[in-house]
């Protein structure tokens, strides 16, 4: 029997317009009856006999509008959905356990995954069928999604026996895949070195980078290969990082006008992105940035941390604390990048003949930055150096500060255009990251700013969205926390209020670190001692569809998997408190991530930088004195790359401070470098200092 609200057809036009999610409102008035995440969809499924239609993407997703835009908009497929179909509609970014499991579901049948996920589903939530975009009618080489539905809602009346088989096929696959490991016993240093040789077999030696189109970035590989380059010093590792870190500041990634980086890049040379901008991409390159400016002191390095700092503040931003997800790629229906795009006659309106010429050399207008679409309009990468692009141009300025004015000129001009949307959901894993990167690069660049938006976004959340009992919630909405007891939140923000500790000697910091990995560490536990992506108990999401499955992240996507984010986040609080119980916990993660991960590669990038981390001693930097001397010496700690050092003004206070803590002496400013128990001899030139620091490594294996 029909229940009311069962019968077919009439969509509910409002059913998600209260939605939280961005990308579920902008559907609110599509033609299609769309249900949010929840119990409802799949009782009404059971009830009415339907098969589910899941529908996973994101405001960010330009396939997503896309599909959106033509597919979901066509008449006929509504027609067919609303007959005959339960029709959900999930953002990845405020489900990402949802998103994990069916991107594995259908992953196990078909091979493929991304976003949009578009999977058919039984009313007890398991796949039977699914791939990712459906053009409405035949085309771009894949079935048309009118025909497929009807297909679908053929089979599911004809011949039930081949969807429990498809079924049984998924459940199988996911058994397989679990019950297969990779043997290889390696322990976690081996395991470290071998993902190091995969990851520099990988290295692009034309456009630097890894592998080929679509070419991600890849921030944890690069942080690995200077990681490898501190302990083994053979110099291969470093050069490819610098290389890596150079194409992407050079390159279309990086949004050369407004600061920040595209998501991907889909050429081989960097010069054509992908434009949606994402929170997670930029709070892992901003780390990386850090580490390479530490490493290189490359005055490029810097400049793109700030100009990233400046985009996230500007675009992101909360102004009650805390950054949005995402801003999209597009502008309007059918658009491609044009906001970030630039056709020769817009630069002529936005700069004067001089600096035309100037522009059109250094940006490379008219090579490869030309999109394939429409040749006329170009994304803007660095071709020539300041001083090349200006020879024989009488500028009236430096190259470099002729340079900021055509950037500031094309910036004022851009932000006149309809800008793409901004998701500014708020989101803890993404905020947690973000925290790390702020906390990281603000020193770096002499921005206090910065690291007070650290503080801002970090007292907010612990504010409003964190209970000692339940860690913090994945979502801060205007009730507070919502969305307790996923495992990528904990670890990433628990990271990020390490790295705000150390650079704030706040204690409340380091004690809401201690707790959340506390709960990691109780709540999380699986199999062979990994972390499950949800703790059963804490876990207040919809019990529904195959969430109960247990799900372990382990391998980067390409951003640090959860899994190795822990087993970081044990060993920095570790290094921080100078307790060896949390470094333990920490080193307890690397034995099953290595057996795990084994032939991973550049996806195991994460654990393996886990594993050269526990290596490595940690010091304790402190500066003492004032003046312009102890303000150098500073400068020359925070500017030496070490990847397990913490720099101090002043005698640092408990619980920061080591065994044996300096105090301020006479006779100027003067660093101590501590290890353990023991300090090395004050020094006081910086020269001497960045000495010291470098000297604080691991012994190279011996040979034989």
């Amino acid at each position: 029997m029909t229940e009311p609200g069962d019968a077919p057809g009439a969509p509910r036009a409002h059913r998600l317009a209260g939605a939280t999610s961005t990308y579920l409102r902008a559907a609110a008035e599509q033609a299609i009856d769309w249900h949010p995440w929840g119990t409802d969809p799949f009782d009404l499924a059971r009830r009415s006999g339907r098969p589910v239609l899941l529908d996973i993407g994101a405001s960010w997703c330009h396939w997503c509008h896309v599909m959106d835009e033509t597919t979901y908009a066509d008449a006929e497929v509504a027609r067919l959905l609303g007959e005959q179909f339960v029709a959900v509609k999930v953002d990845r970014d405020e489900h990402p356990e949802v998103d994990r499991r069916y991107q594995r579901q259908v992953g196990a049948l078909t091979g493929e995954g991304g976003w949009p996920l578009t999977a058919f589903l039984t009313p007890d939530g398991e796949v039977f069928l699914g791939g990712t975009f459906f053009p409405p009618t035949d085309g771009h080489g894949r079935p048309g999604f009118r025909r497929l539905l009807r297909e679908v809602a053929r089979l599911w009346k004809d011949e039930p026996e081949r969807i429990a088989e498809n079924a049984r096929h998924v459940r199988d696959g996911l058994r397989r895949l679990r019950d297969a490991r990779p043997g290889s016993g390696r322990a976690p240093a081996a395991f470290a070195a071998a993902v190091v040789a995969e990851i520099r077999a990988s290295a692009d030696p034309v456009h630097g980078g890894f592998g080929g189109a679509p070419k991600f970035p890849h921030p944890t590989a690069i942080a690995l290969l200077l990681h490898d380059d501190f302990l083994a010093s053979d110099g291969g590792s470093a050069r490819l990082a610098q290389e890596a870190l150079v194409a992407l500041a050079d390159g279309g990634m990086y949004d050369q006008v407004g600061g920040g980086f595209h998501r991907y890049s889909v050429d081989a040379g960097w010069h054509i992105p992908h434009f949606e901008k994402m929170a997670v991409d930029n709070a892992a390159l901003l780390g990386v940035f850090a580490d390479g400016h530490q490493r290189f002191g490359d005055v490029r390095f810097a400049e793109v941390l700030r100009g990233t700092l400046g985009w996230v503040r500007e675009v992101l931003g909360d102004p009650a604390g805390g950054w949005g997800a995402s801003q999209d790629a597009d502008n309007a229906p059918g658009d491609d990048g044009g906001y970030f795009t630039w056709s020769r006659a817009e630069l002529r309106d936005a700069l004067d003949p001089m600096e035309l010429r100037f522009a059109l050399r250094a940006f490379g207008v008219g090579t490869e930055g030309q999109m394939p679409h429409d040749p006329d309009r170009n994304v803007l990468f660095r071709l020539l150096p300041p001083d090349d692009a200006a020879a024989g141009l009488e500028l009236g300025a430096a190259p470099p500060a002729a340079l900021l004015e055509v950037l500031r000129k094309l910036k004022r001009a851009r932000d006149r255009r309809p800008a793409p949307q901004v998701d500014r959901a708020l989101y803890a894993d993404l905020n947690g990251r973000m925290i790390t990167g702020f906390a990281r690069a603000a020193p770096l660049v002499g921005d206090p700013g910065a690291l007070a938006e650290a503080c801002r976004a970090a007292d907010r959340w612990l504010d409003r969205a964190f209970r000692p009992e339940q860690g913090i919630g994945h979502r801060l909405g205007p009730s507070g926390g919502e969305g307790f007891g996923l495992l990528e939140d904990q670890v990433a923000f628990a990271a990020g209020l390490i790295e705000l500790a150390a650079a704030t000697t706040e204690r409340r910091y380091a004690d809401a670190a201690g707790s959340l990995l506390g709960l990691v560490d109780r709540e999380f536990r699986g199999e062979s001692g990994l972390l499950r992506d949800l703790a059963p108990r804490l876990y207040d999401g919809p019990a529904v569809g195959q969430i109960g499955e247990p799900a372990y992240p382990l391998e980067d996507t390409p951003h640090l998997s959860a899994n190795s984010a822990a087993a970081l986040a044990f060993l920095r609080l570790g290094a921080l408190l100078h307790d060896d119980n949390w470094t333990e916990k920490g080193r307890g993660l690397l034995a099953p991530l290595a057996a795990r991960l084994g032939g991973a590669g550049l996806f195991g990038a994460g654990a393996a930088v886990a594993a050269t981390l526990a290596g490595v001693e940690p010091i304790t930097v402190v500066i003492d004195g004032n003046g312009p001397e102890a303000a150098a010496l500073e400068a020359a700690a925070r500017s030496t790359w070490h990847p397990n050092a913490f720099v101090y003004r002043g005698s640092p206070p408990a619980p920061f401070a080591s065994t044996v803590t300096p105090t301020g002496g006479s006779g100027g400013a003067r660093a101590l470098v501590c290890a353990g128990t023991s300090c090395d001899p004050p020094v006081r030139e910086p020269a001497m200092l960045r000495e010291r620091m470098r000297a604080r490594r691991p012994a190279p294996p011996a040979s034989g």
